[in-house]
């Protein structure tokens, strides 16, 4: 399975963090980017689910439509799902900037979008 990062600059900057599951990308926003390091935590905003293909994408969204802003991606390559729940998601990131263990942890739900923490484990 895939994962994408990508990196927005929409009317916040921000990242988008996207996991291959249940045919489709699941993803999150993640305003400050992903932790590198042990230690470091992010909230991770859920946003809708993209389809496979968005996965490669980049470019210029156009003023107007949702998302509207430049899109790269930052960083990509395959994961290992290691545990999923509907609270919690465990693992492994094969990247070539994202190497290692790392969790997504619901904490609540605000506004109507749920909020998780993203870190990396080791």
């Amino acid at each position: 399975m895939i994962f994408v990062v990508h990196e927005h600059w929409a009317t916040h900057h921000h990242f988008d963090f996207r996991l291959e599951m249940d045919g489709v990308l699941k993803s999150w926003a993640v305003p400050k980017g992903l932790p590198l390091a042990s230690g470091v935590k992010r909230l991770a905003v859920a946003v809708e689910d993209h389809p496979l293909e968005y996965g490669s994408f980049e470019g210029t969204i156009p003023e107007g439509e949702y998302g509207a802003g430049k899109v790269e991606v930052w960083d990509t390559g395959d994961y290992l799902l290691k545990e999923r729940s509907t609270r919690k998601l465990c693992f492994q990131l094969n990247g070539k900037k994202l190497q290692g263990d790392y969790e997504l942890v619901f904490m609540k739900e605000e506004r109507g979008r749920q909020q998780w923490l993203l870190f990396k484990r080791k």
